[in-house]
């Protein structure tokens, strides 16, 4: 089993590649070219404590696995990393100029920042590698001169606005990621719609296996893992389908079966709530209520 290599601020990571100092001492832009086939690492595994984005073209090293995930990136796409993830990275050999790089930022840099407080929003630092954004060449090139921008900003004279101007351009990194991600979404509407049929399908096996008999409701990590995607990824998709997140699309789901239930037998709304997983009957009719502006008891009188 490989050793898991922790590495906890950009300085490490300079270090630890043998690259010079870095200019900055929360940020950096790595150019991934041909002289990372020089560092003498076929394999490795790390832990980073940065926020990590990067843009592969032709990386000398490729993803072997991110997660639960194996998977080799494509040319022109990107893949961002929270504090604290696991990556393995599997050495390859090329010979062409790369025009990729690596953003790595400390988590200290945006802590006092407004970018820090929403950072969370940018929801595809959680997504599988296998979640890649896909880039199409004018879009690599306006992510691109959005690095550059970064990079010179840190690499001059630092002075009180320097910063801004760095937290800001990240921003705005961020920002059309999440546009391109839009894109994304819209252009794989087909893909989209058969992950969507099948969390549906999902959730019916779940119930007619009773399922939630031994494990509860089913838990929007359960149904991510199911499906071979992370449960943001998943969370995001269906919002872009059909306006509801994963947790929305199982609630409601278990709601119409509750409504069945109570229509259609003279069990309590109790013993409902735990046949379908419940743990807490309160718990259920909080639900119900917050579905139908109803309790499950008013829901059965209304209606019988």
């Amino acid at each position: 089993m490989k050793e898991i290599i922790k590495i906890n601020s950009v300085a490490e990571v300079h270090s630890y590649f043998s690259l010079e100092k870095p200019k900055h001492p929360l940020i950096s832009v790595l150019k991934i070219g041909d002289n990372w086939n020089q560092i003498g690492l076929e394999n490795f595994k790390y832990s980073l404590g940065l926020y990590h984005i990067s843009l592969k073209d032709n990386c000398a090293f490729t993803i072997k696995n991110y997660g639960r995930n194996s998977y080799d990136y494509q040319e022109g796409s990107m893949i961002f990393m929270a504090p604290d993830q696991i990556m393995e990275f599997e050495k390859q050999n090329i010979n062409t100029t790369d025009q990729g790089w690596t953003v790595m930022f400390h988590p200290d840099l945006i802590r006092k920042s407004e970018l820090g407080k929403k950072i969370e929003q940018f929801s595809f630092f959680e997504y599988a590698s296998n979640e890649a954004l896909h880039l199409s060449n004018d879009e690599r090139k306006t992510v691109t001169e959005i690095v550059q921008k970064i990079e010179k900003e840190y690499s001059g004279n630092i002075d009180t606005h320097s910063q801004t101007i760095i937290i800001s351009n990240l921003e705005l990194l961020l920002n059309y990621c999440v546009r391109f991600y839009d894109r994304q979404f819209y252009t794989r509407t087909n893909l989209n719609k058969d992950i969507a049929g099948n969390f549906k399908k999902l959730l019916k096996e779940y119930y007619s296996q009773n399922k939630q008999i031994e494990l509860g409701i089913p838990t929007v990590k359960y149904c991510g893992e199911a499906l071979n995607i992370s449960a943001k990824y998943l969370s995001d998709l269906l919002r872009k389908e059909t306006g509801q997140g994963t947790q929305d699309h199982i609630h409601q789901y278990i709601i119409e079966k509750a409504k069945n239930k109570l229509l259609n037998s003279t069990k309590s709304a109790s013993e409902i709530a735990y046949s379908l997983g419940f743990e807490y009957p309160q718990y259920f009719s909080k639900i119900f209520k917050k579905k139908t502006s109803m309790s499950p008891n008013e829901y059965r009188l209304n209606l019988n």
